[in-house]
């Protein structure tokens, strides 16, 4: 039911930074996050929060990304700092009606999904 359109992505060298957006139609009672996809792999977690402000972070960029969320703005963040090539990845948002849990990093718990944003990190 809900619409999310990523963007923020583009093309930065190692040790830079970039901020992602997702807007939402709405992110009142949604549990969101953010994944991301190499060609050939799959889509693994990276973030998600929920509206309370709880927080989960994949142990490979924590330290590093941090997650946030407006709900005056029905948008999701996710500022990435010290991008690596490893980072490298088409970025997507999810998100799930929320129903108690909601911080999940797998990707068969979300239902909804953006189009992607592309990272590119140059060494």
């Amino acid at each position: 039911q809900v619409q999310l359109v990523e963007s923020g992505g583009g093309s930065v060298q190692s040790g830079g930074s970039l901020r992602l957006s997702c807007a939402a139609s709405t992110t009142s009672n949604y549990c969101m996050a953010w994944f991301r996809q190499t060609p050939g792999n799959e889509r693994e977690g990276v973030a998600a929060i929920a509206n309370d402000g709880n927080t989960k972070y994949a142990d490979s960029v924590k330290g590093r990304f941090t997650i946030s969320l407006d709900n005056a703005k029905n948008t999701m963040y996710l500022e990435m700092n010290a991008l690596k090539p490893a980072d490298t990845a088409m970025y997507y948002c999810a998100a799930r009606p929320a129903c108690g849990w909601c911080l999940y990093l797998t990707r068969v718990y979300f239902g909804n999904w953006g189009q992607g944003t592309q990272v590119t990190v140059s060494s």
